[in-house]
């Protein structure tokens, strides 16, 4: 009975030691096929460091003003008989816009006019008789001034009229009309607006220490959400003789074509003023920068050659650079890099120095120093 037992536990023994054994060998192979185990490379889009030629610009938020503008109002007091104009629609310079009611002054003016007629008809008898010494010169003075009087006072009827028949004072586009028919205006009331928004002026401020480099003429570039897929062109026509003594900066103004009337007075826009001058700098894609609070950095690609294997591989270098501006979809650097070099463009995120890298550039983002991307 004993032996029964011993030859049991005996196999059971036995057993457990070869799946020890087994598993042993098991993990131990695991092990070795991990320290020899060789990560694959890691897919990165690449891009040269350039030497690129920038322009130099000044920027600024402007404010569009119409090259001439105003808000048509009523000069004199009048009740308003019938109106000329389509809000909204354009205007040609002396196009009746308003005629207020005339009829008493045309009454005044008939009136008027007949003494003028008196005074001409009696002013001709009396220089008749003064001819012949049959009167005085004073007499015919007299009566020369009565016909000067009457002439005067059916003058001043007509101005009234000609007040009272509102006119655009020149060509332009009309706004949203502010009167009613029949109502009543006082002197000032506003009737409507009345804009040249094409050429259009933009008036923008630049800090005092750009303002030898400025001149009339300068090419600027401006662009609005209003029409965001358009780069507005146009001149410096206006640099203003003297500086804000609370900012410091000088008023500056440029004039705009804009035929399509995209842009319209009292929007703001930012402006571009292109220098007649030129940077060379070092760029590289800024998606090519990780930053970091210690210290921003790029990946160099590099070829690292394995003797033992006899061939050679890419790696991806850690480089610590000093950035400048950027432009575009690029940034300027202004240490750590020079052209000819290659730098990681895409997948900075995935790498640690050292790593083994593969290029593909099948997918890699075209960079533009001017990009404009559809507004999706």
């Amino acid at each position: 009975m004993k032996k029964s037992y011993l030859f049991a536990i005996t196999g059971v023994l036995v057993i457990v030691g070869v799946l020890g054994g087994i598993k042993a060998l098991q993990i131990g192979a695991l092990v070795n096929a991990g320290v020899n185990m060789v990560p694959p490379p890691i897919v990165v889009s690449s891009s040269p460091v350039e030497q690129q030629e920038w322009e130099v610009t000044l920027s600024s938020v402007g404010s569009l003003e119409a090259v001439q503008g105003v808000v048509v109002t009523a000069e004199i007091p009048g009740r308003v008989a019938s109106l000329h104009f389509d809000p909204g629609g354009n205007a040609q310079q002396g196009d009746l816009l308003v005629q207020q009611d005339i009829s008493a002054e045309k009454a005044q003016l008939r009136a008027a006019e007949a003494n003028v007629a008196l005074a001409k008809s009696d002013l001709d008898r009396i220089r008749e008789l003064a001819e012949k010494k049959v009167i005085s010169p004073s007499q015919l003075d007299a009566a020369d001034a009565k016909y000067k009087e009457a002439v005067a006072q059916a003058d001043i009827v007509k101005s009234t009229i000609a007040k009272k028949t509102i006119r655009a004072p020149f060509d332009g586009r009309l706004g949203i009309r502010m009167v009613n028919l029949g109502q009543d205006l006082n002197s000032g009331d506003q009737i409507v607006s009345l804009q040249v928004a094409d050429p259009i002026f933009v008036n923008f401020n630049l800090p005092q220490q750009y303002l030898a480099k400025l001149k009339q003429g300068m090419d600027v570039r401006v662009t609005s959400d209003a029409a965001p897929d358009k780069i507005f062109t146009g001149k410096i026509t206006a640099i203003n003789p003297e500086v804000n003594p609370s900012t410091r900066n000088i008023r500056i103004q440029a004039t705009l074509e804009n035929k399509d009337l995209l842009l319209l007075p009292g929007m703001f826009a930012s402006v571009e003023v292109v220098l007649p001058l030129v940077d060379h700098v070092i760029a590289i894609p800024i998606t090519s920068v990780a930053y970091a609070t210690y210290g921003d950095s790029v990946f160099i690609v590099e070829q690292k050659k394995d003797e033992a294997a006899d061939n050679t591989s890419l790696i991806a270098t850690q480089q610590f650079v000093r950035l400048g501006r950027a432009k575009g979809d690029f940034v300027e650097v202004k240490a750590g890099l020079k052209p000819g070099d290659t730098v990681v463009s895409a997948g900075v995120f995935k790498l640690r120095n050292g790593a083994s890298i593969a290029i593909n550039n099948d997918t890699r983002p075209d960079f533009k120093l001017n990009p404009r991307p559809d507004n999706t």
